[in-house]
This record gives structure tokens, sequence and C-alpha cells, in this order.
């Protein structure tokens, strides 16, 4: 197993949110103690089930939140659907959200590994894309290293965990996640082969 940093235009992506209000990270601090069970204390998932917040970025999360309720006042007809979310997400208020979206971006990220076997088919395919099948190179939206662009809230990938990875860019595949801004990300993983979305789960938990 090996550490490795290197990109990838990937999964959570959306551009032009802008933070509707200032949030606090303190306040977020106490108000996350619900989400810990997930989430972790700091962020950092103790299962693969469900992703690491730390230190993803702040208008990326609140747009996430945003979603997700979005997604519960429309009964999933719009936003991002996903019945533990919603649910949670129902009762929070604007600052609510702003205010654990600032708590878990001032956390440290977490670092994963990439298996040594896969980090050259990864590299190759991040960088490259696969021009065969017109996907492009990740590296414009996600950064040479995968920490995304914050100003225009494209994910930092690095160091998730591999389960959810794939499970996104199934769902992404499928059209049942479509809160991807212009259907970027939609567009993407509908050209992914199977090995495709299973080589970059993998590779990107070693991502940072």
């Amino acid at each position: 197993m090996k550490k490795f940093a290197i990109l990838l235009g990937l999964f959570f992506g959306t551009t032009g949110i802008a933070l509707a209000q200032s949030g606090d990270a303190e306040a977020g601090k106490e108000k996350s103690q619900v989400c810990a069970a997930c989430h972790g204390p700091n962020g950092e998932s103790p299962t693969d089930m469900y992703p690491h917040l730390a230190g993803q970025h702040e208008k990326y999360l609140l747009k996430q939140l945003k979603d997700f309720k979005l997604a519960s006042e429309t009964g999933g007809e719009e936003g991002r659907n996903n019945a533990v979310m919603m649910g949670q997400v129902a009762s929070l208020s604007e600052q609510d959200m702003a205010d654990l979206a600032a708590f878990y971006a001032s956390q440290d990220e977490p670092k994963g590994e990439t298996p040594e076997d896969l980090i050259a088919r990864g590299e190759d395919f991040f960088r490259r894309g696969n021009p065969e099948s017109n996907i492009p190179s990740c590296a414009g939206c996600h950064g040479p290293r995968g920490n995304g662009m914050g100003l225009a809230a494209f994910p930092d990938i690095s160091g998730q965990h591999a389960a959810y990875t794939k499970s996104q860019l199934e769902m992404f595949r499928s059209g049942e996640r479509a809160n991807d801004p212009n259907g970027m990300m939609q567009g993407v993983a509908e050209k992914m082969t199977d090995e495709e979305i299973e080589l970059m789960s993998k590779f990107l938990s070693g991502l940072y």
C-alpha cells in the first residue's frame, strides 16, 4: 500500500453557489453532535458507508446540505435525494447549515492509502481520462492533487472512502444522483465502465 497524491475530476461538484451567510465553526461543532454517529466527531467517518466531511470545502458542504433540504421539501423531486440525510436536515435553518459547513471545513482532512498496484493505471486515467470513450481529464476541475476548487465549489475528493466514492459514481451513472451542475458528473460517469469506477474508487482513497 502506498500513499499517493494525484488528481481527479470527481463526483460532488457544483459551481456558482454563493455562501448566503457566514458560518460559525464553534457553533457548528456543537450542532454536529447528532452527525457524529455516521461522520465521526471531527468529520472522519468510521464506516465506509458514509463520507468523510473533514477538510471539505465549506461552499461545497453548504451546497450539499441545501440540496438535501430541498429534496426533503419536494419529496425528492429536486435537490439531492437521500432518505437518511433528508430526515437529518429537514429541521435545519440556513444558519445551522452554514455553521455545520464551517465546522467540518475547519477540520484536518483524512489521509488514506492507494493500493500500490493501482497507482500507475490510476495516474494515467486521471491525467488523461479515456480518449477512446471521451472521458476527459479530471485535473481541470479537481486539480493535480484532487484538492478541488473551493471558490468554484468543486469538492476535495482526496482520502475519501473507496466504497462511498464507488457508490456516488454509480449513482451519477444511473441518474439516481443528479445534483451536479449542468449534469457534469453524470456526463462523465455514464461513460465509465465498472472496471474504471472500481479503479477510481480505490485510487482516490490515497489521493491527497
